[in-house]
């Protein structure tokens, strides 16, 4: 994965396409809601059940590449946020693509495991459309538990146990990692959901600030916090990031800012880096 260059063309000619057929961008979430919920299910492109890495890998075509991962909360109102990326997918790159040579960018989704069919969803470190083929992928469930808490510690754990990046091994630069949300992580990895999402066995819970202290060996970790979503203005959620990530939580006005908040963050925080 991460081979060959992101196409405007390529992207609005399977726009163009999917309006003339009267396609959704999101199909497989389309063919969900034609089952019973029961019978829902993740992509399998995007099923995290033994998945060793996802990996952000150097070659000849990209020799310096960067990892970024944007991981979505789509339980509830946040379900919105990847329509309005992939709408907005040419702003992302463009902005990321003047700046950095070579970007690979990862989409995923959290649920909520404690009641949702697609706790977890991971796509692949990509450099060309595929990373839109893998963001139209994910399942819009609008799930969650109703209790101001989603199952985002999951992701820290793929984060941190299951990427292998060639820029931090070759070049000591860590990857770039966004989870956009409105709600707060439960306290802990728990061995039981571990097993049944990845297919691997832990032996023992892992306490949130232990993964999230694992993963940022690695990875840049930032929390976004859309406004105009069910509690993005909620200060138990602000405060409960604020105090995790410092300044790595970033709070927006609302959802359509999203593309060009990852953007900049992305390439103020490469630029950071080049002038130590």
């Amino acid at each position: 994965m991460g081979s060959g260059r992101w196409s405007l063309d390529s992207y609005d000619a399977a726009q163009a396409y999917r309006e003339q057929h009267g396609l959704s961008a999101f199909g497989h979430t389309d063919d969900m809601r034609r089952l019973n919920r029961h019978q829902w299910r993740v992509h399998q492109a995007l099923d995290p059940i033994g998945v060793r890495t996802r990996e952000a890998m150097d070659s000849d075509e990209h020799p310096e590449s960067l990892a970024i991962a944007v991981f979505f909360d789509v339980t509830g109102s946040m379900q919105l946020v990847p329509r309005e990326l992939q709408a907005r997918l040419p702003r992302l790159l463009g902005t990321i693509s003047r700046h950095i040579k070579d970007p690979q960018i990862l989409f995923g989704a959290i649920g909520d495991a404690t009641c949702d069919r697609a706790p977890l969803q991971i796509g692949q470190f990509e450099s060309d459309n595929r990373m839109d083929e893998d963001l139209r992928r994910i399942l819009l469930e609008g799930g969650g538990g109703g209790n101001l808490t989603e199952s985002y510690e999951l992701a820290f754990y793929f984060l941190a146990r299951h990427t292998q990046l060639d820029c931090l091994r070759k070049r000591g630069v860590r990857g770039i990692a966004f989870v956009i949300g409105d709600e707060t992580a439960y306290p802990a990895v728990k061995a039981d959901e571990v097993a049944h999402i990845f297919g691997e066995s832990l032996q023992q819970d892992i306490r949130l600030e232990s993964i999230l202290h694992e993963a940022m060996a690695s990875w840049d970790i930032n929390f976004i916090i859309p406004g105009g979503t069910s509690h993005g203005r909620n200060q138990i959620v602000t405060g409960f990031w604020r105090t995790l990530l410092g300044d790595r939580l970033i709070e927006i006005e609302d959802l359509s800012e999203i593309c060009e908040t990852i953007a900049l963050t992305v390439v103020d925080r490469v630029m950071s880096q080049r002038a130590r």
